[in-house]
């Protein structure tokens, strides 16, 4: 999978900070300027972002207006590559999914079946008539070479192709998938990375700092991405104390990067001042 949940990187890119003291979600001293968050906020708190990703059914149609009053790109999370048994539009697919993703109880879409496009233009649609300003676009990196829907890559760009088609003037952010960013970039305004400083183990269910070579290599390839196609690059950290906030601020400091800090849920905005 910003509010909704987002994910990780199970396979090599496969797969805000909060400095929040006080109960207004905004960031007059952070150099962050994203905030993601798949709960429920009050609208009248979230304040002062480039880029705010949420979750479209826990805002009315004037509560995402009013978010927009005092944000810059308002976005609602769909996912291209997934789709949550908990969703709207899941009975309308059930039958026509690929498997299970067992970390987040979704199940692989096939967008090798027309109607599956269908139905997700048609959510895509809903959403948007709520007057966000854009989507932020989940689960690219399962379209990956390694990705568990690798044979989809075709379908998926032809799908983001269409998206901004009729949506030309709306925002897309993409979820990782790296590779597939020389095919995606002339249709997506932004990219966005989870877990480059951190290595959430969801077996284990346990926050840590990623290792140094490996972070290094990470960084490395985005920021050559970012140089060579222009375009602007998002990260999504996770961190359940102080601690490990302060070594992925101070890890993430050289990168210029914008990037949010959060529980592996992104249900909350979460409070490191302790």
């Amino acid at each position: 999978m910003i509010i909704i949940i987002m994910r990780r990187f199970n396979l090599f890119f496969w797969l805000l900070p909060s400095l929040l003291t006080i109960p207004v979600f905004s960031n007059p001293e952070s150099k962050s300027t994203v905030l993601v968050c798949y709960g429920k906020l009050d609208p009248a708190k979230i304040k002062g972002y480039n880029y705010v990703i949420l979750e479209e059914k826990n805002f009315k149609k004037e509560e995402v207006q009013q978010i927009k009053k005092n944000n810059k790109n308002v976005l609602a999370y769909i996912s291209l590559g997934e789709v949550n048994s908990n969703a709207i539009h899941y009975k309308l697919l059930k039958n026509r999914t690929l498997g299970k993703n067992n970390n987040w109880d979704s199940y692989y879409l096939n967008l090798k079946d027309k109607s599956t496009s269908v139905v997700l233009m048609s959510l895509i649609k809903k959403v948007l008539d709520k007057g966000f300003d854009g989507l932020f676009l989940d689960n690219i990196d399962n379209f990956s070479s390694f990705g568990p829907q690798a044979k989809q890559q075709k379908e998926l760009i032809a799908l983001i192709k269409k998206i901004k088609t009729e949506y030309p003037n709306h925002v897309l952010v993409q979820n990782s998938g790296l590779e597939l960013i020389p095919e995606t970039k002339n249709f997506i305004e932004s990219v966005l990375f989870e877990s480059i400083a951190t290595d959430y183990s969801f077996q284990g269910n346990s926050y840590k700092l990623r290792e140094t070579n490996d972070f290094n290599e990470r960084i490395k390839q985005i920021k050559e991405i970012n140089t060579k196609y222009k375009i602007p690059v998002l990260l999504i950290e996770y961190a359940d104390t102080k601690q490990l906030y302060d070594q992925i601020v101070n890890r993430l400091a050289s990168t210029k990067f914008d990037y949010f800090i959060g529980k592996i849920d992104l249900q909350s905005v979460p409070n490191f001042t302790k």
